[in-house]
């Protein structure tokens, strides 16, 4: 017994010698960590009580807890009274989940969709909407199959237009020196880009910077756009979360529309639904005729059958039934409104406490600024020593979520800031 022990021991020893000289992933290397994610990392080592995380990406209430909005309360009670079975959506999700997230995002009277024009599909939140638009122009769009991104960017906008084989090239949109849009820049760069090309749109609440255009520079963009016969592809991640106002914050999209351009669109509603989790998005294609449209819609499905084969059906449940009962989309209304205006009243009272510091230099862009995030101007040198001073994590490029700003820690954030940038 012992020597038959012995021989397996030495079949084991030897077995793990091969695996780990003759493995199949010796060449994979270590990749980076994400920027964010190491930014809350650090966070959660640091014990010091003042300590505030400013790097995430995800609305937080006055205390700095996770909020969870109550008419998605009430609408999950609402969907599990009724003891609804857990079979498969159809590849293109639940029908009247997307037609209520067309009426919100193109408006409930837009002839887009009385005219059948759009082909709307569920997608996994704002990221799966990006992604299949991505694969979608890669086979389809005739033109120019490079993405031009504003300068800069949401850091996953890059690798998922890559990842589809679309190249990614920007265009000037912030400005350094007025810590705002680069109008003119964004201007000339489109009107020298090659015709037919992919201009990817924040439509409202850019991030990182919060900054956008204002609705007479909007109108100016879209014609440049179209005199060179350029292809919108609008991101609308923040509807509602912006301004508070749901039609306020679709003004970009719903004028380039009214323009006469045909445009595709990536709908989220992890941020103005608190839904991040349940992965809730939508993922459109505005066509020429309800014929194209169908023919579009039959492509799409073909791209999601082997990427996801459905999606996931509680999300949109929710989202369905929030827009569908009157009385719980005006609570949601209300609800996100209130979220938007805890920001927009945060950014204010960080302003006047950085005057009351003592500083000098002009603060406007934070109250300028929109949506959850601020591009503060802070170098990396002065954001480094946020960290290991005043224990304020935010990542390299100074932007800050104005979601991790209380009333509770304001003061101290201003302070900081004042110490390292006077």
């Amino acid at each position: 017994m012992l020597v038959k022990f012995s021989k397996l021991l030495k079949a084991a020893t030897n077995c793990s010698h091969f695996s780990k000289s003759a493995s199949w992933w010796s060449k994979v290397e270590m990749g980076p960590p994400d920027a964010i994610l190491g930014v809350t990392e650090a966070f959660k080592r640091d014990t010091n009580p003042q300590k505030i995380n400013l790097g995430v990406g995800a609305y937080r209430d006055d205390n700095g807890k996770p909020y969870v909005l109550p008419s998605v309360i009430q609408a999950e009670e609402q969907i599990m009274s009724e003891h609804l079975d857990k079979e498969y959506a159809a590849i293109h999700g639940i029908q009247e989940f997307c037609a209520k997230s067309a009426a919100l995002a193109l408006g409930d009277d837009s002839p887009i969709i009385k005219n059948g024009l759009n082909a709307t599909v569920q997608s996994l939140s704002g990221t799966g909407a990006l992604r299949l638009g991505a694969a979608f122009l890669q086979k389809f769009f005739p033109g120019n199959k490079e993405v031009y991104v504003p300068d800069p960017t949401w850091g996953n906008h890059i690798p998922i237009f890559n990842h589809s084989g679309l190249p990614i090239k920007k265009y000037r949109y912030y400005d350094p020196k007025t810590v705002g849009f680069d109008f003119n820049g964004a201007l000339e760069d489109l009107s020298k880009i090659p015709e037919k090309s992919i201009i990817l749109l924040h439509a409202c609440a850019h991030n990182p910077t919060g900054i956008d255009p204002k609705k007479e520079q909007w109108k100016e963009l879209s014609a440049i756009i179209k005199k060179k016969n350029h292809f919108p592809f609008f991101d609308m991640a923040y509807q509602g979360f912006a301004s508070g106002d749901v039609a306020n914050d679709a003004f970009a999209l719903r004028y380039f529309l009214n323009e006469g351009h045909q445009v595709v669109l990536a709908q989220s509603y992890a941020k103005n639904l608190g839904l991040y989790g349940e992965r809730i998005g939508a993922f459109t294609v505005v066509a020429s005729s309800s014929e194209e449209a169908a023919k579009v819609m039959s492509q799409i499905k073909i791209l999601i059958r082997p990427m996801y084969s459905n999606p996931p059906i509680h999300g949109a449940r929710i989202v369905t039934k929030i827009l569908s009962d009157p009385k719980l989309k005006n609570q949601w209304l209300s609800e996100v409104k209130g979220m938007a205006d805890r920001i927009i009243s945060i950014r204010a009272k960080l302003k006047s406490q950085l005057a009351a510091e003592g500083s000098t230099k002009n603060w406007n862009h934070i109250t300028d600024q929109i949506g959850m995030f601020c591009y503060t101007g802070i170098n990396p040198k002065q954001v480094e020593r946020l960290t290991k001073e005043f224990n304020v994590y935010l990542t390299k490029d100074g932007r800050i979520s104005m979601a991790g700003v209380t009333t509770k820690n304001y003061k101290h954030l201003a302070h900081a800031m004042h110490q390292v940038t006077k």
